[in-house]
């Protein structure tokens, strides 16, 4: 793909418009989507050059696509990093990550707050000899104590799924430099709209394009940003044999979504602080989980880090007695909302609600369900485009159905 001599100061809105759109001979101004699973070469000559990696050029669909390369090159470009591999979903670029980076005898450091798909996968690698230590996530001094001489990868999300705990990238970055490892940070709540985690010493960048790089719910999808040098030596050559290869169509879909990623994602964090700071008043909720609040035990540090905004999750616990009667009363609520949609998905411009304790943590045993703080009575909220009042009172009558 050719390279447009663009200016070096363009803001994130205008890169999320125009970056990596290669026209074809037909002019268009929408990106084109190119649905081919091969490419025919003008020779033998230079397709054997092409398939060996000595010469640029397209050569089978599990390798590279146009429109693929258009959306690696737009996200790198909101990301401030060098360069982007896609992959099929958000946790095939973790597969992808691991896969590429680690090897037997190796060790990683992770936040147990994270995804729990994130911390299934990392755990399952011990099979394969790679060793595992999760930390709190806003502990410096833990991540830094965890730390041995075959540590090679810290890797955090931040703010986490679904607490909204928070991480000081900065000092991670430096810890990991420090012991000549790198610092992965999955970036999928606050998009580079809100953070941008290069600019603040990490290395690596992990996406689930599926939740707000779409932003409407309608394909999977995954990236991985890095330097340049470690996607095209590291990582390319597990795309080629793993093939955990993105659609063409559904690269395209996320196109379309980064064009509004930061109107949607201003839009959204201004109606998630609203409802997080009615939540907080309501006498059936213990407890609200969400960083723009002031009451957030990092606050400080996510305003500083994600552009005084809080992002569009929240969380927050019923109240209960005990974890039997938590479940029971957060059942009651998910299966009480009338205008908000009970899935697992988040990142849609329609407001949903889960119940993580058995759904995305379900896997995980109840000791790391407990280490990770996710109760039983916790109810996380990917709040969406609607009118707020309308949310709230959608909540409202959920949250009345507790004492019924």
């Amino acid at each position: 793909m050719s390279d447009k001599n663009y200016p070096d100061d363009l803001h994130i809105d205008t890169l999320a418009v125009h970056v990596g759109v290669d026209r074809s001979q037909y002019g268009e101004n929408s990106e084109a989507l190119y649905l081919t699973s091969g490419y025919v070469q003008p020779d033998a000559a230079t397709a054997a050059r092409r398939f060996s990696g000595e010469e640029e050029g397209y050569t089978y669909g599990r390798y590279g696509n146009p429109t693929v390369s258009t959306f690696e090159r737009r996200l790198a470009a909101l990301e401030g990093a060098q360069a982007c591999i896609s992959t099929s979903s958000g946790m095939s670029a973790v597969l992808m990550m691991i896969m590429g980076l680690l090897k037997a005898g190796d060790h990683i450091v992770c936040s147990r707050s994270m995804f729990g798909s994130t911390i299934k996968l990392v755990s399952d690698f011990a099979r394969y000899g790679v060793e595992s230590s999760f930390v709190s996530q806003t502990d410096v001094a833990q991540w830094q104590a965890a730390v041995r001489p075959n540590t090679k990868l810290l890797f955090a999300e931040t703010p986490t799924n679904p607490l909204t705990d928070v991480c000081d990238i900065r000092a991670l970055a430096d810890i990991a430099h420090n012991a000549g490892a790198l610092l992965a940070v999955d970036n999928c709540f606050c998009t580079p709209a809100l953070q941008r985690p290069v600019a603040l010493g990490a290395d690596l960048i992990i996406h689930s394009g599926t939740k707000y790089l779409d932003g409407q719910g309608r394909i999977v999808a995954g990236a991985l940003c890095g330097t340049q040098k470690l996607v095209k030596e590291v990582f390319m050559p597990v795309l080629r044999s793993a093939g955990m290869t993105l659609a063409p169509f559904n690269a395209w879909v996320v196109l379309k979504g980064l064009e509004t990623l930061s109107i949607r994602m201003q839009a959204q964090s201004l109606r998630a602080l609203e409802l997080a700071q009615w939540l907080q008043d309501q006498p059936r909720v213990a407890r609200v989980y969400y960083s723009a609040l002031s009451s957030h035990p990092q606050h400080e540090l996510a305003m500083a880090q994600q552009s005084g905004q809080g992002g569009a999750v929240l969380s927050f616990d019923v109240r209960a007695a005990d974890p039997d009667q938590a479940r029971t009363r957060a059942f009651a609520v998910l299966d009480t909302v009338r205008t908000i949609s009970l899935c697992t998905n988040l990142g849609d411009v329609k407001t949903l609600v889960s119940h993580p304790a058995s759904t995305s943590h379900g896997r995980l045993t109840e000791v790391q369900r407990q280490a990770a703080g996710i109760g039983q009575g916790l109810i996380r909220v990917s709040v969406g485009l609607e009118n707020v009042n309308d949310l709230k009172a959608d909540l409202a009558h959920a949250l009345d159905a507790i004492e019924k």
